[in-house]
């Protein structure tokens, strides 16, 4: 039986360890310092304690790591400090340069680290989770492994440690973006009294934006007319005290464009044009 240690296991920690103890692993976790409703969490779910992060690290094979990101890397050097030396997984939404700062950390005690990075919301019966992982295959195919037949499924990515965390931030991009642009959008139409013409013109459309990347080079010749739009929405925001930092940006982005005026381009050479030119 494989021994997992769960660190700080908050609603998603707990569910996806509840996945792997629902496959035959035993989870342990440590409920020093943490809060009634963890403990409670942990309780239901049937984990077993740990009498301390000492004896947690001492007994598990792998240790899961989900936690708020700026806490990531304190985390891992509380666990290195122990001298784990089995399968680390970083399953936080943090950067590929702070998980390259992790690994560092863990590579002080010979530890096996894992990139990981979870789409969706936390596994159940009626819920399924994606569970992207990266780095040394072994390792990586050892946690795919805990897995097997649960509701948490695990993509293993070509590539070294990196790779799951820049999968998890060019979607979270996207998809927290657009969630707060959505509900500054609908506050300015709710404060001229057009929110339900909004959603009318919402609810004809089925695909979402990320998937239509052919339509990446028409919004890039275009953008020397939508940037000044973005201004106008900046101007109509900031009349209702709204907040205006999104469009500023999506202004801004356009600008990167503001030399192809109308002109074809590829894919390629129009993400390329993104990335800032330093001198």
């Amino acid at each position: 039986m494989t021994t997992l240690g769960i660190l700080h296991p908050g609603s998603m920690g707990v569910a996806v360890a509840a996945q792997a103890k629902a496959g035959g692993a035993e989870v342990l976790w440590s409920p020093a310092g943490r809060s009634a409703a963890t403990k409670a969490r942990a309780a239901n779910a049937g984990f077993t304690p740990a009498s301390s992060l000492s004896e947690l690290v001492q007994r598990s094979d792998v240790i899961l790591s989900l936690c708020p990101p700026a806490n990531a890397e304190e985390v891992a050097a509380s666990v290195a400090a122990e001298a784990f030396s089995g399968i680390y997984v970083d399953a936080n939404a943090v950067s590929p340069a702070t998980m390259a700062m992790i690994s560092a950390i863990l590579r002080r005690t010979n530890a096996q680290l894992v990139d990981g990075s979870i789409v969706g919301s936390p596994p159940s019966t009626a819920k399924t989770t994606r569970f992207y992982l990266s780095g040394a295959d072994a390792a990586v195919q050892a946690v795919a492994q805990l897995f097997e037949g649960t509701a948490v499924h695990a993509y293993v990515l070509a590539g070294d440690i990196g790779k799951a965390s820049a999968l998890k931030l060019s979607y979270s991009t996207f998809q927290k973006t657009s969630r707060v642009l959505a509900a500054v959008s609908y506050a300015l139409a709710h404060d001229w009294g057009v929110e339900e013409d909004l959603l009318d013109i919402a609810r004809g459309r089925t695909a979402s934006y990320l998937a239509e990347i052919d339509y990446f080079p028409k919004v890039a010749a275009r953008a020397w007319r939508w940037a000044p739009e973005m201004r106008e929405a900046e101007s109509a925001l900031g009349e209702t005290c709204l907040p205006t930092e999104l469009v500023e940006a999506a202004a801004a982005v356009m600008e990167r464009w503001e030399d192809v005026k109308d002109l074809p381009m590829g894919l390629s050479e129009t993400l390329t044009r993104l990335h800032r030119v330093l001198d």
